[in-house]
């Protein structure tokens, strides 16, 4: 058991609780302060009692949630009352906005009865788009739910309820589809009979459980049809009696089912189960059987927990978020079966794509696929909210309840995936047009890193481009084999075909730079990245990324020699994409030049000016200094960015461009429209050049960890190819969005 001060010195430092009421809009002024309250307010307010849908366009309404709970069932505690259960409900709040940006207010009740529940939260509805119940005991939850769905016409979702009976209906689909059993004919034993037990049978039996094969234990044992003491919903699930012991309903079992208190399924009970037997002992903190006892008893078992620190926990984080964002985003009026099963079923499926290695990352692992000990998505794997949303708000449609039905799914999915990955939103029109577009082959030396053969597979599912990979076919085969990889699609080439031709060419190319043609032939057996140049430089292939774990000038220094510079530039550059909440900014150069001279540094404005109008940005250049409009003049390295504005205006004099300035004036217009009126740049800038490798280096990685800015890059400019060489530490999304830049850059020097 961990030390409970951690917990508490978390709850308690700095600001107590885990949330805060953040505004959404600016209020800086005496015209903010207008617009946000009166008089303005008030045009807001005729406009939604004109209008009474408007509320969604005009407030916060169809983002918002009440986490709503009266603290009877809380966690393992039980009832502890409203007050204490409030951490909890923070909590949830919390997990709300990391994982589907939905905002809540957390209602703590002191209401003991469904009467009171269910008139407190009626009297609130009309400030929210949905209602998530919680840790409310049994049988007054399922009163409480039913009638709030009933009689209000916004989302309403007890998610102790349906949340795991989601989670889990997920896992054991797969779990089934592992064990080769068929789920009408399963037979299924649950430990625990309240709300969470009885709504994860019911999905069950939904998905096509027999309802006359599920077994249910509660407090005072087998849940059979001669008590008189069982509520509705507990009640359609009794069964003829006798039943005898947990142990004596487990023998030849199929599944078990915990959702009670810890320790009460002994190995021995386990043993005597079906062959490959599926259990979740889901109880918290202890599950009802220890995973390492269980592990020992059914080697054969898969195995569920609620659990972080195992295999397969069943978390309802993976529902609640998803299930809502979906709701919300069509304007569902209640959350139907249809929906939960769509989630379910959804789940299931992304459980057996390929792991992410961000996934990978967060929880320390390195491999991770569909099996026995993999049988439901991890809950810090962003694709679920791809997956759950949008299959919630088409089973919202589909079962009549959604008053805005999503016009344009694979655009919905696209804007929840700028959720999740910021850089995406940087990305997406550049990846729309080369959908559209003819493929460019872009040839991957590290052809056998299973994150490039990771990386090539989303490259060929989104239409992004034609990837070749580099290396012997048996080793990348094996290893997409091995991560359960489809390269359908990938060409794969062993650099073999006419290397004496180009080997031949190569020496060419470089024998009065001192290369012997024996050395030519050396480089490209030994290094892959010499042979990928050498495709690109002979028309084999339109573009190279390469470097993924080695240094940077192991790929930059073969691809500058054998492709040279670009037309009409001396200068090559790095530019970093900084992607943060509320803009995108442009770095250069960050990777290439240490102590670029003006004229370097002029080239480096025009490249990186070039980068952000592939982004359909319109730049505005800031030629960064310590010094703010010639404040320092004596300094030469000041002369030096002054000398560069004046080189770019004489090639560019359309673009803008000023400085020397500092970074504050250059990103804060207030300032430089009040310090600087006479500037030439008409709004913050978005292209940030600094004067030397040190300061542009440092700025990027500073940026990307205090503010949690998303970096997509670096972008090399003034090669005589599109070529990029991407981190040495890269992921397959940081990959797949170089690579997708490279294309681009295919694409731009054909004049598609």
């Amino acid at each position: 058991m961990s030390d409970p001060r951690n917990a508490l010195e978390y709850h308690s430092q700095g600001r107590p609780g885990k949330i805060e009421v953040v505004a959404s809009k600016r209020l800086s002024s005496q015209r903010d302060l207008s617009l946000a309250y009166t008089p303005g307010v008030a045009d807001a307010c005729r406009a939604i009692h004109t209008t009474p849908s408007d509320v969604f366009k005009y407030t916060a309404k169809g983002n918002l949630v009440a986490v709503v709970t009266n603290g009877t069932a809380v966690l393992g505690l039980g009832d502890i009352g409203p007050e204490a259960g409030k951490p909890v409900m923070e909590g949830k709040a919390n997990l709300f906005k990391k994982f589907a940006d939905i905002d809540v207010f957390d209602i703590e009740l002191n209401a003991s009865t469904a009467d009171e529940m269910v008139a407190a939260v009626k009297a609130m509805a009309p400030t929210f788009g949905g209602i998530n119940l919680e840790d409310i005991k049994a049988p007054e939850c399922f009163e409480v739910e039913r009638r709030l769905q009933e009689e209000l016409d916004i989302p309403v979702f007890h998610d102790d309820q349906h949340g795991t009976a989601i989670i889990s209906a997920a896992a054991l689909l797969n779990a089934i589809e592992l064990t080769n059993r068929d789920i009408t004919t399963v037979k299924i034993v649950f430990s625990g009979a309240g709300a969470a037990a009885v709504a994860c049978a019911e999905l069950y039996v939904r998905l096509g459980a027999a309802r006359s094969n599920i077994t249910m234990f509660d407090s005072e044992g087998p849940v059979t049809k001669d008590r008189t003491d069982l509520f509705g919903e507990k009640a359609v699930f009794a069964q003829e009696g006798p039943i005898g012991t947990l142990g004596d309903a487990l023998v030849d079992a199929d599944v078990f089912v915990g959702l009670s208190v810890g320790n009460v399924l002994s190995a021995e009970m386990l043993q005597g189960m079906a062959a490959r037997p599926i259990v979740f002992a889901m109880a918290n903190p202890d599950p009802e059987i220890p995973y390492a006892v269980a592990k020992k008893a059914r080697p054969d078992a898969i195995l569920a927990t609620g659990r972080s620190d195992h295999p397969n926990q069943v978390n309802n984080v993976l529902g609640f978020p998803f299930v809502f964002r979906g709701a919300l985003d069509c304007r569902a009026r209640k959350i139907t079966e249809e929906m939960k099963v769509a989630a379910t079923r959804s789940l299931a499926a992304l459980a057996r794509e390929d792991v992410p290695d961000e996934v990978l990352r967060a929880y320390d692992i390195g491999h991770l696929r569909f099996g026995p000990e993999y049988i439901i998505p991890k809950p810090f794997d962003a694709r679920v909210l791809m997956w759950v949303a949008p299959a919630i708000a088409r089973a919202a449609e589909e079962s009549g309840v959604a008053r805005e039905p999503i016009a344009n799914y694979e655009a919905y999915t696209e804007s929840l995936r700028v959720l999740v990955e910021r850089a995406r939103g940087l990305m997406s029109p550049l990846i729309q047009r080369l959908r559209l577009s003819p493929k460019a082959r872009i040839v991957f030396p590290d052809g056998t890193h299973p994150q490039i053969i990771r990386t090539a597979q989303i490259l060929v599912d989104e239409g992004i481009c034609q990837p070749v990979l580099l290396g012997p076919k048996w080793k990348i085969l094996k290893r997409a084999e091995a991560a359960g990889i489809d390269l359908t699609g990938v060409e794969l080439d062993e650099c073999e075909d006419n290397f004496d031709l180009m080997a031949k060419q190569l020496w060419h190319m470089r024998q009065r730079k001192g290369m012997t043609h024996q050395e030519a032939r050396t480089l490209l057996r030994g290094d892959r990245t010499w042979w990928a140049a050498m495709m690109v430089r002979r028309g084999l292939a339109d573009g190279m990324v390469g470097g993924l774990g080695r240094a940077y000038s192991k790929t930059l220094s073969p691809a500058l020699r054998v492709l040279g510079k670009e037309d009409g530039t001396d200068t090559v550059s790095g530019t970093y994409a900084m992607v943060l909440d509320d803009r995108k900014i442009f770095f250069g150069d960050c990777t290439v030049n240490v102590q670029p001279s003006a004229e370097q540094l002029a080239q480096i404005a025009l490249n990186t000016a070039k980068v952000a109008e592939a982004f359909g940005q319109t730049p505005r250049v800031a030629m960064l200094s310590y010094s703010d409009f010639g404040e320092h003049r004596s300094d030469d390295e000041v002369r030096r960015v002054a000398e560069a504005v004046r080189l770019v205006r004489e090639r560019r004099p359309e673009l803008e461009i000023d400085g020397e300035m500092q970074a504050d004036t250059a990103l804060l217009w207030e300032k430089m429209r009040k310090d600087f009126p006479f500037s030439t740049l008409t709004g913050p800038a978005n292209v940030l050049i600094f004067p030397n490798l040190t300061a542009g280096n440092i700025a990027y990685k500073l940026v990307e960890e205090l503010s949690g800015a998303e970096a997509v890059g670096p972008l090399l400019v003034g090669l005589g190819g599109p070529v990029n060489v991407i981190p040495v530490h890269a992921s397959v999304t940081e990959i797949a969005n170089v690579a997708a830049y490279t294309a681009h850059q295919v694409l731009h020097g054909r004049g598609v």
